[in-house]
């Protein structure tokens, strides 16, 4: 993650009044304010930290006893776990979006049973760590108020339910509606997209389109909570609730451009044994420390990697293919692959205040290693990328890179230039080497047996980062 620039606070955490994040000598650590002493240490002794970490679904941390505090407002210091790699909600799939939110229900459950309550509820508290979705907020948790309502209800909707439903009913690709509202998808937004046909569903009914209108209601006015006490069995009622409609809503991963690709591909059973056998020899070879799998499609060459033990993202545009390799990443417990959705040509900018609250992809790397194959004809042909573009691209986001070159009379590049073949003169295999030397040393090319595609193991040319 990159270096906070700003007194070395991270910028997604100045909200919060009850602490921040923070580096110092490139380490990460958590200021606790004095404000939040109670809550942290009802956390701590009550029990509920030790189960949740037991459980899983909190990030791990120690306190640190020697640390000089950052200011007066501090109440202890802390040191979380480091995760890999920070993705946000509008790069998940569906069942990543539906995993994080059932990890946040079961986490107020848990909460509740030990006198405590979540006061956020948001998407971005949620990453995945070894495979799995935990909360990365030590702060997010409050002393349970009998009779006080949920007070992160609305947000838990905005963040996770209504970009489901939309997902599951309209299309899949809402999700990216959590790019425009990082503080959620406003409720009445929703009731207006959502069909007809979802409030068949009697909770989306509930939590979207009666919330909506009271939320609509309350809006200028004072709320009596006298009048609006919530037991605790009312609340886990609730979330019994929300936890039914989020495993009720579905989509399937089927009809994209590139979910059966590998079965309609021109490589034959050498070819890609050859290949997968190359791509491991290069892992080998640079022993990357972690990689960036872009176009990784089902995530099958990311796989290679993962069996090295290297931390692996695996990128992909298509949401169905995304949906594929994680649903498969959980099936075997997959702890090094995190499949993300990114589009390369148009990757996640930095957004939020100050255009800082949110890192762009670049600004998450660089990666030791990207892996690229089947990749370079989309970006030169199909998004008409020079190959200096494409090339100065790898450099900065990479060490290594592994990729492939798939020449002009290949059948699935012939598929791309028809009626456009005249305008890529400079797509051969002699000015990809040259334009690539400006940028990477090669090291090794191997052809693939049985095709006339090409894989390159190249190292990044310092003088030109």
């Amino acid at each position: 993650m990159k270096k906070a620039k700003i007194n070395n606070k991270l910028p997604s955490s100045f909200r919060d009044p009850s602490g921040f994040l923070f580096y110092r000598n490139n380490l990460l650590y958590r200021q606790i304010n004095i404000r939040y002493k109670d809550n942290y240490n009802l956390l701590m002794k009550s029990g509920l930290y030790d189960a949740l970490i037991k459980d899983k679904l909190l990030i791990a941390h120690k306190e640190i006893s020697e640390q000089k505090v950052e200011n007066k407002n501090a109440y202890k210091i802390i040191k979380p776990e480091l995760i890999n790699f920070i993705s946000y909600p509008y790069e998940w799939c569906f069942s990543q979006l539906k995993n994080a939110a059932l990890t946040t229900l079961a986490i107020q459950k848990k909460s509740l049973e030990f006198g405590m309550s979540l006061k956020d509820a948001s998407a971005y508290n949620i990453q995945f760590n070894k495979g799995k979705p935990l909360l990365i907020d030590t702060l997010s948790f409050e002393k349970y108020q009998e009779g006080k309502p949920w007070i992160a209800y609305k947000q838990f909707c905005e963040h996770f339910l209504v970009p489901l439903a939309l997902m599951s009913y309209n299309h899949i690709q809402l999700n990216k509606l959590l790019q425009i509202y990082l503080d959620g998808i406003p409720l009445d937004l929703a009731n207006s997209l959502l069909p007809a046909k979802a409030y068949c569903k009697l909770s989306l009914l509930s939590h979207i389109k009666f919330h909506s209108k009271s939320q609509k209601h309350f809006s200028d006015k004072k709320i009596n909570m006298d009048k609006h006490k919530m037991s605790r069995l009312a609340i886990k009622g609730l979330i019994d609730n929300l936890e039914t409609s989020i495993k009720n809503l579905k989509w399937q991963p089927s009809g994209t451009e590139w979910a059966n690709y590998y079965k309609e591909t021109n490589y034959s059973e050498v070819s890609m044994q050859n290949k997968k056998q190359i791509v491991g020899e290069f892992l080998e070879k640079i022993k990357p420390k972690n990689l960036w799998d872009l176009g990784a499609n089902t995530g099958i060459f990311s796989q290679i990697a993962s069996d090295k033990g290297i931390p692996t993202i695996s990128f992909d545009i298509d949401p169905a293919v995304v949906e594929k390799n994680y649903l498969k990443c959980v099936k075997t417990d997959e702890k090094n692959i995190l499949p993300l959705i990114i589009d390369i040509t148009n990757p996640s900018p930095a957004i939020g205040w100050e255009n800082q609250e949110r890192l762009s992809l670049l600004e998450r790397g660089p990666a030791d290693a990207v892996l690229a194959l089947a990749l370079l004809h989309h970006l030169a042909i199909s998004n008409n990328l020079p190959f200096d573009k494409i090339a100065y691209f790898f450099n900065k986001i990479c060490n290594y890179l592994i990729i492939e070159f798939i020449p002009k009379d290949d059948s699935q590049i012939q598929k791309l230039l028809l009626n456009r073949e005249g305008i890529f003169p400079n797509y051969t295999k002699q000015d990809f080497e040259h334009t690539f030397s400006k940028y990477f040393i090669i090291e090794k090319s191997f052809e693939i047996k049985d095709s006339k595609r090409s894989i390159y193991l190249m190292q990044k040319k310092n003088d030109n980062s």
